[in-house]
């Protein structure tokens, strides 16, 4: 007969299935401090149930552009072995939202800069709102001095 084990805890394959994952995903994960793992008595790894959870939050997260060490900083507000709560979804949504702002305003800052630079073709305008903001450097003459190192 096969080993007896409680339904709250699941295997490597069953948990790479109900995750939608592959179990290299999994090792990964676990690699990273993303989930934890425990050991059976044949050293095979089990997952308590609540790892689905987890799984699903980073596969979201990630999907938003969340860097894994940005999602690792946020689950240590969550004790291990734990699906985060709804309380701590919201926080962590409306943090990783702000941070998603940002970087929506500066890519559309960047895009609308990119017009002149367009226009420029070569990086080399005094006024250029890519490489040379505020026009610092047009008391030194136009050219592409900082796209090369000093003395060359």
């Amino acid at each position: 007969m096969g080993e007896t084990r409680p339904r709250s805890v699941l295997s490597v394959g069953e948990a790479a299935r109900r995750a939608g994952v592959a179990v290299s995903t999994l090792h990964f994960y676990e690699a990273k401090g993303l989930i934890s793992v425990s050991r059976s008595g044949g050293n095979q790894r089990r997952y308590p149930r609540e790892v689905l959870r987890r799984i699903a939050v980073i596969r979201v997260a990630q999907r938003a552009g969340i860097s894994l060490a940005e999602i690792r900083e946020a689950f240590r507000a969550i004790p291990e072995g734990r699906a985060p709560s709804h309380a701590e979804w919201e926080r962590l949504s409306a943090d990783w939202r702000a941070m998603l702002q940002q970087r929506i305003d500066g890519l559309l800052q960047l895009r609308d800069q990119l017009d002149s630079c367009i226009g420029c073709g070569c990086l080399s305008l005094p006024d250029c709102p890519l490489r040379n903001p505020a026009d610092r450097m047009a008391q030194e003459g136009a050219g592409p001095r900082l796209l090369q190192p000093k003395g060359q």
